[in-house]
């Protein structure tokens, strides 16, 4: 270490000091640190060098870390520094020990506020986004983020948004990607219809929180609901938390049933296809239901009934989905019947605004005396129920007795020949039989739709495709790609689609026929951006096709962090994505993401921050106030990176005064006068450090880890001076390398002090030795006896000043004790003298019995 502190001396401060170097001193006895210059001097180091930029390597294990990237609406909030430090520790850390690692970061360049801007602000989408961009790079920086800049996306950049035109194309090729008229998803404050995984379980837009309203219109869809079976079955091989993989289930909604062929009264070949997973309660199925938007419902409806039909349409405008199943019973008989294929009894057919077009065939057997839904509508309806299931323990109950649905387990009952047997066993058995009649085949429904991917908006990736009277939809030829948008200032904002009123942008050549023809003026969800950005960083470089070897080396992602909001749009996307170009040929393989780590939300007074709120803390007041190394560390050690994190002024307070600590301690002059026994018990401190710190930032138990660096480091600021200067440099170095992924500027600066730099690139700890078992027992037996002699010193310091502790240990043990003096004085601060119980005669005010027990010797303090 170094002989002098290369430090200037300051006058005590109370008070932050003012001007740019925020220079700091905390205490008047110990010379200030000038955290500002030593950040600027590592940051301009770190991108001169390239220190973080990765390449490909035999050599090395690779380690591909990334965070979810961010939508640039402004400077970094909290909310990024938690998140983002997490997974720059793992990428420091994941470097030390010796991994090739590759940490990119990138920003999500289209969408919603840009364009709002755009209307509110009079300023150009790209303006603001660009704008915003620099801004939290600058903040990235500042807090030392060790990214490869040279790897940066931005999605609104024709580069990166040409590729994505191209895999529409494909799909296209591929009926991966098609064109339908729907009812959709409409937020009439955002002007643009959302896709299932945008609209809230409330019916609210997942950006404003407006109600959601459904629109018919003609929109373009991905064929996600191909991929379905295999996106839930892979989900249990995924190492991410159980909350995101149940989350992702419940949205896919796999369930294992039966479609059900039911004949229609007419003299006709025409069948109703109805899935259903209780095959068990057919013989109880009294009606069919059918979903007002298939087109085969209005087909039913007979002519005495159109009338009725027409004010049950008129009223269903303006309902949304959730109030539909949580609360409809409108609906309306069509005249129209169908067969029970297990009875041949003649049931009706309505038309129930429950039931959507979606799920199944858009068709349900009604069985009101075991479904609850069914069994409102029925009653409404004056339609008849039929009980089929009564608990083992009851007697069977009138029909018309029943005061709700019974959807338990039981006994089958009015069910011809499957009567006196369980519903369970009926369930197979009544499924063979349809099977072997040719009534019923086995089958998976899964509750997620294809992705509606349109948006009428101006700020996002083109659809390539132009629609020609002749050819139809044609996709835009490769070798045009990419269709850029047009200047933002030559297009309107304002109501409706802004693309539709620039007419240079509209106005094509057909590529098939020459003729005249229409371009798509819709864009894509910002999601379809998000959803590959993921696949591309390691080959960004290249220009000539969206992937390369480089992403074949560096994929999967090894670790990934990002909030849990995300479970079911986001990670689905990514997921879907990564196998569709798998199955175009790009890579082998299916999965982007190997580990999943979902952070915690940083709260103030129990309620997580919030420009709308109010109570958001700004992470340059802090860094201005602290510096980033204490900003930092005081985030990632208060608590786990998945559990919330309340934040807390005295916290990085306390912080930042132990950096003060480090840095003068470690940039002292070293002038050690051994003690042998001390020595070996810090060094052997020092190996178990770097065995459970090691462990714990395996677990990703970052504030555990650090909290054992503070205990060490306590003991070790004690006991230096009965350290030589090799055991000083040992325990220096150490502490330095375990600080370092998380105070990254602070530990670099001491280090080059001794070394040559790069600490970041510098090698983790390892253990020298085997710890011993025996050195850590007796240190607890000492550091017992010391919270012993405190706990006496504190009943005696109101009655008299302390001057020296005596401690009378049993005959066998004072040997030891001798041994430990030094230890004991250093932490008591106060001369100690060591006997045995039989050599003096003793006081102990804790212990009357006048015996001392082993490993706990009595004290008198005089």
């Amino acid at each position: 270490m170094p002989k002098k502190k290369e430090v200037k001396e300051k006058k005590s401060k109370k008070k932050v000091s003012k001007g740019k170097d925020k220079t700091i001193n905390e205490n008047p006895s110990v010379p200030s640190v000038n955290f500002s210059s030593i950040e600027k001097k590592w940051r301009e180091a770190w991108k001169k060098e390239k220190v973080f930029q990765a390449k490909m390597s035999g050599n090395k294990d690779k380690y591909y870390i990334l965070d979810m990237f961010v939508y640039p609406s402004g400077n970094a909030h909290m909310g990024h520094v938690r998140n983002y430090s997490i997974s720059d520790v793992v990428a420091r850390y994941k470097r030390m020990q010796g991994y090739n690692v590759l940490f990119p970061t990138g920003f999500d360049g289209f969408g919603l506020p840009a364009e709002n801007a755009a209307m509110e602000q009079n300023i150009k989408p790209d303006i603001w986004t660009l704008e915003n961009i620099k801004k939290i790079e600058e903040d990235y920086k500042t807090l030392g983020f060790s990214y490869d800049w040279s790897r940066e996306i931005i999605t609104c950049n024709p580069e990166y948004y040409k590729w994505q035109q191209l895999f529409f194309i494909k799909m296209l090729k591929k009926e991966l990607t098609y064109r339908k008229k729907s009812l959709v998803n409409y937020c009439p404050s955002c002007k643009t219809v959302l896709a299932n995984e945008q609209v809230s379980a409330e019916g609210k837009c997942w950006r404003c929180n407006s109600i959601v309203e459904e629109r018919e219109l003609e929109q373009w869809f991905f064929k996600i609901t191909s991929y379905a079976n295999e996106l839930y079955e892979e989900i249990d091989k995924l190492d991410w938390p159980e909350k995101v993989k149940i989350m992702q289930k419940n949205w896919i909604g796999k369930s294992q049933g039966v479609e059900i062929t039911f004949k229609l009264k007419e003299k006709t070949k025409k069948e109703i296809k109805v899935f259903t997973t209780r095959p068990d309660t057919l013989y109880g199925c009294t009606f069919l239901a059918i979903s007002p938007e298939l087109e085969l419902a209005k087909k039913l409806i007979k002519q005495e009934h159109k009338n009725e039909a027409k004010r049950f349409y008129d009223k269903l405008k303006g309902k949304t989905n959730i109030e539909r199943i949580e609360k409809g019973k409108e609906g309306f008989f069509t005249g129209s019947f169908a067969i029970n294929p297990v009875n041949d009894k003649m049931i009706p057919i309505y038309i129930a605004e429950y039931v959507l077009k979606d799920y199944g065939t858009g068709i349900i057997m009604c069985v009101p005396a075991h479904d609850q839904r069914d069994f409102e509508f029925a009653k409404k309806h004056l339609i008849p129920i039929k009980t089929v299931i009564i608990p083992k323990d009851e007697q069977i109950r009138k029909n018309e007795n029943i005061p709700e649905a019974y959807e338990g387990e039981g006994v089958m009952i009015n069910s011809g020949g499957f009567n006196d047997i369980s519903n369970k066993d009926a369930i197979e058995k009544i499924t063979e039989t349809l099977i072997g009649e040719g009534k019923a085949k086995r089958t998976f429904n899964f509750k997620i739709r294809d992705w509606l991917v349109s948006r009428q908006r101006y700020w996002g990736c083109p659809i390539p495709v132009v629609y020609c009277d002749k050819c139809g939809i044609v996709p835009v030829p490769e070798s045009d790609l990419p269709v850029q948008l047009p200047d933002s200032d030559k297009v309107k904002f304002g109501k409706g689609n802004p693309l539709e009123t620039f007419e240079n942008f509209v106005n094509v050549k057909c590529p098939k026929c020459g003729k005249s023809a229409k371009r798509e003026t819709d864009t894509m969800d910002t999601f379809v951006d998000s959803s590959w950005y993921l696949l591309r960083y390691p080959s960004l470089k290249n220009k000539k096709q969206p992937f390369d070897k480089e992403t074949k080396y560096w994929l999967p992602i090894d670790f990934y962090v990002g909030g849990i909001e995300h479970a079911t749009g986001h990670l689905i996307y990514a997921r879907f994505f990564t196998k569709v170009l798998s199955d175009l040929g790009y890579f082998k393989f299916r999965e982007p993401v190997n580990k999943l780590l979902c952070q915690g939300m940083v709260t103030l007074e129990g309620s997580a921050m919030s420009k709308s709120k109010g109570n958001i803390i700004l992470p340059r007041e802090m860094i201005d106030k602290y510096s980033v190394d204490s900003l930092r560390l005081y985030v990632l050690s208060s608590s786990l990176p998945t559990s919330d994190f309340e934040w807390n002024d005295k916290g990085i307070e306390g912080v930042h005064k132990f950096l003060i600590r480090v840095y003068n301690l470690l940039t002292s002059e070293h002038k050690g006068e051994k003690n042998f026994v001390v020595q070996n018990y810090l060094l052997n401190e020092k190996e178990i450090l770097i065995e459970e710190f090691t462990k714990l930032m395996d677990e990703l138990k970052f504030n555990l880890a650090v909290a054992k660096l503070f205990i060490f480091f306590d003991k070790f600021s004690k006991f230096r001076k009965y350290l030589d200067k090799k055991a000083f440099k040992e325990c220096s170095e150490t502490v330095l390398k375990l600080l370092n992924p998380f105070t990254p500027f602070i530990t670099e600066e001491i280090w080059s002090l001794n070394h040559k730099p790069f600490l970041c690139l510098s090698s983790w700890p390892e253990q020298t030795k085997e710890p011993s078992e025996k050195m850590a027992e007796q240190g607890k037996i000492m550091e017992r006896v010391v919270f012993d002699v405190r706990r006496i010193l504190n009943l005696i310091r109101k009655k008299k000043t302390p001057e020296k502790v005596y401690l009378y240990t049993t005959p066998k043990e004072k040997e030891e004790f001798v041994k430990w003096k030094e230890f004991l004085i250093g932490q008591l601060n106060l001369p100690v003298e060591i006997f045995s119980s039989i050599e003096k005669g003793r006081y102990d005010p804790l212990d009357k019995s006048g015996k001392a027990e082993p490993g706990r010797p009595a004290v008198y303090i005089e």
